[in-house]
């Protein structure tokens, strides 16, 4: 764990140094205001927390969490009904693969017509998005159970809450953070797009109005920092599945 760690933060300086290399060779190409040198746009942002950044950052947190805690819980229980019982596929699987496909964007006029403009309507669309592949990654993790593992319980006589908890359960973990992983940027990018709707707080709305006063470099500073909250949220997904997937860890 030790020397996976100390590989982690070398690459993460590593990437956040090209990155930054990368974003001076273009100021320096570019040199005009709509892109300032990294090293400007980090100074502010200090400043920035002076202000109501904070509140900014608050709402947003609120409506992510919010809307993958949904997501996360009605996906979890829509794929293992949809994995434990044959019969609800035959419903769940055409209605899953008919409606997963429409973009989303395309519902947000609907979820606002149907929410209102203010948070309820920002967490549906998070849940739009990720509900339906955590639900797909927990079915599919039920499904390839092998039947085997639940006779050994049954001669044990275990009940089918202890099936559950034993087997069940812990094999559905890693297809819940798969599909949060997999959805989680794009949530983030609906989040951004649905805060320039109905609302004068969240970084979406924090960039786009900085982009409208051609405060360049609060705008810069605002998408480091929503990319800064996402790359947390990643780090604490990973963290937690090296908790709770202990099966799954591996030791140099």
């Amino acid at each position: 764990m030790k020397k996976d760690g100390l590989k982690r933060l070398i690459g993460g300086i590593l990437a956040v140094v090209l990155f930054l290399g990368i974003w001076w060779i273009g100021y320096y190409i570019v040199q005009k205001p709509l892109l300032p040198s990294p090293f400007e746009v980090l100074q502010r942002i200090p400043g920035l927390f002076e202000k109501e950044l904070l509140m900014h950052i608050r709402v947003s947190s609120y409506r992510i969490f919010l809307g993958m805690f949904y997501a996360l819980i009605g996906g979890f229980f829509l794929g293992l009904l949809m994995g434990s019982f044959p019969k609800w596929k035959y419903f769940f699987d055409p209605l899953i693969y008919l409606t997963y496909p429409i973009p989303k964007m395309a519902l947000l006029p609907i979820v606002m017509l149907l929410g209102g403009l203010g948070d309820g309507s920002k967490v549906a669309m998070i849940v739009l998005i990720v509900l339906p592949q955590v639900t797909i990654s927990v079915r599919d993790s039920v499904r390839q159970i092998p039947n085997n593992y639940y006779d050994v319980y049954r001669l044990l006589q275990a009940s089918k809450l202890q099936q559950f908890a034993l087997i069940t359960f812990p094999a559905t973990l890693p297809g819940i953070i798969s599909g949060a992983r997999v959805s989680l940027g794009t949530a983030i990018s609906i989040l951004f797009f649905t805060e320039n709707y109905g609302t004068e707080y969240g970084m979406g709305y924090f960039i786009m109005d900085s982009w409208t006063r051609m405060d360049y470099g609060a705008m810069y500073a605002g998408i480091i920092i929503l990319s800064s909250f996402g790359l947390l949220l990643f780090l604490l997904l990973d963290l937690f599945s090296w908790w709770v997937c202990k099966w799954q860890r591996v030791t140099d």
